[in-house]
């Protein structure tokens, strides 16, 4: 049985990547930090619907942590084979004037930083195996260029180039690198968000309606497939039709 972790998929949309996966096959390794309880449903779930998972409580951005979270996955899972780079922090809004280069940093240690850690850590593996996957999670804002969220959007966009580098470098050695970008998947995060907001983003999707966690999952289940063997270095859109290349 093949392993996937999946990073920050405690809730939202790394649970039902998680679940997804699981559904597939995989064995899941669930990352979180602090939400345990919600670590262990996600896990709970996947066992009750007969899959295989285990809870993987470690800081992506910390490398220690990192080498020693993955030795722990290998003894109760195996070693894992596809990364699903999920996990997020907070994601302040702010006029450009109040940005700071420390803010953009926060972003960019989840988002490159995070990614890079976990790849060079097995990576010897999967060139000796000739075969691996990564799977980043990205987001239109990228290429949208939404306002007051450069720190956010410069990161995501760091993460497609990074994609499209890594995906080059390794795609002679059997190991694919591609990308998802979620448009607004209102999720808990979001909660906050008033019925004006949801309609002016609703109103600019060509589809006409949000999606959904589940629409997300999907797409990471397919790119983690075998139907998947020949797509590498390509951003994938999950946003209704907002962002069209």
């Amino acid at each position: 049985m093949k392993v996937a972790l999946v990073t920050g998929g405690s809730r939202s949309l790394g649970a039902d990547m998680a679940k997804a996966l699981a559904a597939d096959g995989w064995a899941v390794a669930v990352n979180f930090v602090q939400a345990a309880d919600r670590a262990s449903a996600v896990v709970e779930a996947i066992r009750a619907a007969g899959g295989t998972a285990a809870p993987a409580r470690f800081d992506v951005t910390d490398e220690e942590a990192v080498t020693a979270g993955l030795d722990a996955i290998a003894r109760e899972l195996g070693p894992v084979d596809l990364i699903v780079n999920n996990a997020t922090g907070p994601q302040p809004e702010m006029p450009l004037m109040e940005q700071s280069w420390r803010t953009y940093l926060d972003q960019l240690e989840f988002f490159v930083k995070a990614p890079l850690i976990l790849l060079k850590a097995v990576l010897p593996d999967w060139r000796r195996r000739k075969s691996g996957r990564v799977i980043n999670i990205g987001s239109e804002v990228a290429e949208l260029g939404n306002p007051y969220f450069g720190n956010y959007a410069s990161a995501k966009g760091a993460m497609l180039s990074m994609t499209r580098s890594w995906a080059t470098e390794l795609a002679p050695e059997g190991i694919t690198v591609n990308l998802v970008a979620p448009g607004w998947i209102p999720v808990e995060r979001h909660a906050g968000a008033t019925q004006a907001q949801l309609d002016w983003y609703r109103e600019r999707v060509p589809l006409g309606h949000f999606g959904g966690p589940g629409d997300v999952a999907a797409m990471v289940a397919f790119l983690a497939s075998d139907k998947a063997d020949f797509i590498t270095g390509q951003k994938i859109a999950v946003n209704g039709g907002r962002t069209l290349l």
